[in-house]
């Protein structure tokens, strides 16, 4: 495998979303030399989550420099439906190719190979042969990054904030596949009630029954239901790590928003999508992780000749990769305050968030 590093990441910004075509894929947008090509993962690319937070990325890079951009989506989620898109986009002239998700790790790992003139984007993967044990095979190819981010930092930050902002109260937690990103983040929020608990006076509970993983990242319906299942036990506040799960989840807590019903989103500054009435959103914070900001640093290095091939990137608290949203409007000064305390001393390497299960809950 390439070599790992720390990647300096700018700040987080909210890119406006472009949306382009209609049905299976993006017409091309904007002139430039270079075209931008993405296959979106399961969900839409409007899912205010992984597949938004790249797109606007790209989008942002592609108006800034004038470049050509593109989005194609699969019919299926499998290994054969990433590769005929992502060879769709090599044959339609795309030399730069980002794709979200673990999802299109073997497919990656095979195109790599196949078209080495391409250059490709994989986030929260490593290119594999799908092997697991004897006979696996990993490889970030030269014409390859693999960018990976500290959920578990961003999931702890999220829980101050939360718990600090709720002072007292029952916590749940809502994945969808049981994938390392996903118990990352969990396991980062669990770490993160513990402390506020300790440190910062609050008195929450996580009790094992209200921490689970769906099994998909594409049932709406599911995670509604299981929502109001927490909801009903009491729940104040479900963390989900699980797209369009989460959606589900989003829905139920806008109906129980009078019962003061909250969510904290995920991958993205999910308070948008949060909202019920008059601009007040059930979304408490998000748990964010930069790809927006890992899409355009890649389009910006391929443009400046400095494409990091064969390399696996991280991106961190320190680098500004993981964190809540800057504008939190369900958060008081005083939480604000708290968060930024605790940012820097993770920043400082005085607080460290394990990045393994341990002793937590599943």
């Amino acid at each position: 495998m390439g070599s790992f590093r720390v990647m300096a990441a700018v700040a987080l910004l909210a890119a406006a979303v472009v949306l382009v075509g209609c049905g299976g894929s993006g017409s091309d947008e904007g002139e430039g030399a270079l075209r931008v090509g993405m296959v979106t993962d399961a969900g839409t690319i409007d899912d205010r989550s992984f597949n938004q937070g790249t797109w606007e990325g790209i989008v942002r890079a592609t108006d800034e420099f004038n470049l050509t951009r593109r989005y194609l989506m699969p019919s299926g989620t499998t290994e054969a439906d990433y590769i005929r898109e992502i060879t769709n986009l090599r044959d339609a002239g795309f030399p730069l190719i980002i794709t979200p998700g673990f999802k299109f790790e073997t497919a990656v790992y095979q195109m790599q190979a196949r078209y080495p003139e391409v250059n490709f984007v994989l986030i929260d993967g490593v290119p594999n042969n799908g092997v697991f044990g004897d006979g696996r095979s990993e490889k970030v190819a030269p014409n390859t990054v693999s960018i990976f981010f500290a959920e578990h930092e961003a999931g702890f930050l999220a829980a101050v904030a939360s718990a600090v902002e709720i002072g007292e109260g029952a916590f749940g937690f809502i994945g969808g596949m049981e994938i390392p990103p996903v118990q990352r983040f969990n396991w980062g929020f669990q770490q993160g009630i513990a402390y506020a608990n300790e440190h910062l006076g609050t008195s929450i509970s996580l009790n094992p029954r209200d921490v689970l993983y769906q099994g998909s990242f594409d049932n709406v319906a599911a995670g509604q239901q299981i929502a109001a299942q927490m909801f009903d036990r009491g729940i104040d506040a479900i963390f989900c790590a699980a797209g369009g799960v989460g959606v589900g989840a989003i829905n139920e807590a806008k109906a129980r928003a009078a019962d003061g019903a909250w969510i904290i989103g995920v991958d993205s500054d999910q308070y948008e999508q949060g909202v019920y009435a008059d601009g007040k959103s059930v979304i408490l914070t998000s748990a964010m992780k930069g790809v927006d900001v890992a899409a355009y640093d890649m389009i910006a290095a391929q443009l400046e000749g400095t494409f990091p091939g064969g390399e696996t990137l991280m991106f961190d608290a320190a680098s500004n990769g993981v964190g809540i949203p800057e504008v939190n409007p369900n958060l008081s000064e005083r939480t604000e305050e708290n968060v930024a305390q605790v940012l820097a001393r993770i920043q400082s390497g005085e607080i460290v968030v394990s990045a393994q299960q341990g002793d937590l809950i599943r």
